[in-house]
């Protein structure tokens, strides 16, 4: 396993829980504060601090603003094959060496302070959670969420260290928002939601320019209404709009507006 990287703070842009308890740290990053896309116009979708590496980054790129990232948590991020699924990956040494190829899941959890977990995420909503000796993020785009990744999240949280539920917290960091995230009825069946009704609580009827149905789905609602199902009453987070700012959120949707490939953001915890 790597050994513990230098500290850094983690860059002011970036987004925290407002924790009061200091036995975890925290963070969900933005664009800001790393050295992607300066180098050639097409990568300028990527500035500066592209986590992903399969959007055509210098992957020299991507391995320096991973190890700022792997500073500013102090410990080692474990990143995932993320594939909109449930599936839930119990961190153990093993997965933090950099041959390390781990099984495809949306969500982690670790009881061992050296890693932290970390889900990537450009317009999808990432959630974070720390419970007694136990910290776990999920990454919940609509498949994952109507899924269960986050009742997963919390179940294998609970088992980890013998919890109940009502005993982890849970934060949302930024996704896509209700006022941009336009969908078809079939995410509404996802939900369970009839696409019959035009108005209906998390989905806002509201046609496209061609005239067909399509429906503005608020993925923090869905989000709050899941957690408060698993028994968690501590929900914080939410309100921002990955689409609606551009500048400072990697946005895969805005790829559509400004023809460049957008990078990953991602969201990190460890136990400290």
């Amino acid at each position: 396993m790597p050994s513990e990287p230098t500290r850094l703070a983690p860059h002011p842009d970036w987004l925290r829980p407002d924790w009061r308890e200091g036995d975890v740290e925290a963070f969900m990053t933005t664009r800001a504060g790393g050295v992607s896309g300066a180098d050639l116009p097409e990568r300028a979708g990527l500035t500066s601090l592209n986590l992903g590496r399969s959007v055509g980054d210098d992957p020299a790129h991507v391995i320096e603003n991973r190890l700022r990232v792997a500073a500013a948590i102090g410990g080692a991020p474990v990143f995932l094959k993320q594939v909109h699924g449930t599936t839930v990956l119990r961190l153990r040494p093993g997965h933090a060496h950099p041959d390390a190829d781990p099984e495809p899941a949306d969500a982690s959890i670790s009881t061992d302070p050296a890693l932290a977990c970390a889900v990537m995420v450009a317009d999808c909503l990432p959630v974070l959670f720390a419970g007694p000796g136990v910290v776990g993020a999920a990454h919940a785009g609509w498949r994952g969420l109507s899924g269960g990744v986050l009742e997963s999240t919390v179940a294998a949280m609970s088992e980890a260290v013998d919890c109940a539920p009502s005993r982890i917290r849970a934060w949302m960091g930024a996704c896509i928002g209700p006022e941009q995230f336009e969908v078809g009825a079939d995410v509404l069946a996802a939900f369970g939601a009839e696409p019959l009704h035009r108005d209906q609580p998390l989905f806002r009827f509201q046609p496209n320019e061609q005239g067909e149905p399509r429906w503005r789905a608020d993925l923090y609602g869905l989000a709050r209404q899941r957690l408060a199902a698993t028994g968690i009453a501590d929900v914080s987070g939410g309100g921002w709009c990955t689409l609606g700012a551009p500048s400072r959120f990697f946005s895969f949707r805005h790829e559509r507006v400004d023809g460049l490939r957008s990078g990953r953001m991602a969201a990190v915890i460890r136990l400290r």
